[in-house]
């Protein structure tokens, strides 16, 4: 039976996108860090085990169910320069994150985090910006008027990391920026959780992390550009 033209605009209007980049992407060198099928190109923080079962992929999106350990992971490739980009939703009062610039080395503070959170909903977001969403976590808040979509929404973010330039983004909006090793960095490291971790902040080439915060969150474009 043939399905009319309309019913397959409103199936692809509600499909989730698969992971795929355009010919004009291809071409500028982008990445596909999560290929929409399985974890290839992941392992487990620290080992190099294959990530936990409780990251699970199914119909191109890559999930972690609520209070199902999946660890958290790392790509097996490494990158200096780069813009980073992602699709991403968290289920209400969820928490997560990405880390990069990542040095396992320094285990519990391995790299700088770009807070995904509930802000309306997770406790941490009560104790200010600099816990919310598309802040460097603990360290420096983002842009107030920032676009945040609800629970259960897909949102779209970015990191570029160029020199010791970095910039956090959210939604197509540029939310935060910052300079790595400036005394407005270090003096905000300082006043954080991370102030006695050697080290943190300063650039490194490294994998790119996604935490298991205990949350369900979900995935469905990871995309990197490696830069010159």
């Amino acid at each position: 039976m043939k399905i009319p033209a309309l019913i397959l605009l409103a199936l692809a209007a509600i499909s989730p996108l698969r992971a795929e980049l355009t010919d004009a992407e291809k071409a500028a060198g982008w990445k596909l860090l999560f290929n929409g099928k399985d974890l290839t190109g992941w392992r487990m923080f620290n080992k190099q085990t294959p990530p936990g079962s409780g990251w699970q992929v199914i119909d191109g999106i890559l999930t972690k169910p609520a209070k199902v350990p999946g660890g958290n992971i790392v790509t097996t490739e490494s990158f200096t320069d780069y813009e980073l980009v992602w699709e991403w939703k968290i289920a209400a009062k969820g928490n997560n994150g990405l880390k990069y610039l990542i040095d396992e080395k320094r285990g519990g503070a391995p790299g700088p985090e770009y807070q995904m959170l509930d802000d309306s909903g997770h406790p941490d977001a009560k104790v200010g910006p600099k816990r919310q969403t598309a802040a460097l976590y603990d360290i420096l808040p983002p842009a107030a008027d920032k676009k945040l979509k609800a629970p259960g929404e897909w949102n779209e973010s970015k990191i570029l990391v160029k020199g010791n330039h970095v910039e956090h983004w959210l939604n197509g909006a540029k939310v935060l920026s910052y300079e790595l090793g400036s005394e407005e960095l270090k003096a905000a490291i300082a006043k954080s959780k991370f102030k006695s971790a050697a080290g943190f902040g300063e650039k490194v080439t490294g994998p790119i992390m996604i935490t298991d915060h205990s949350d369900e969150v979900s995935f469905r474009t990871i995309k990197i550009h490696p830069l010159p």
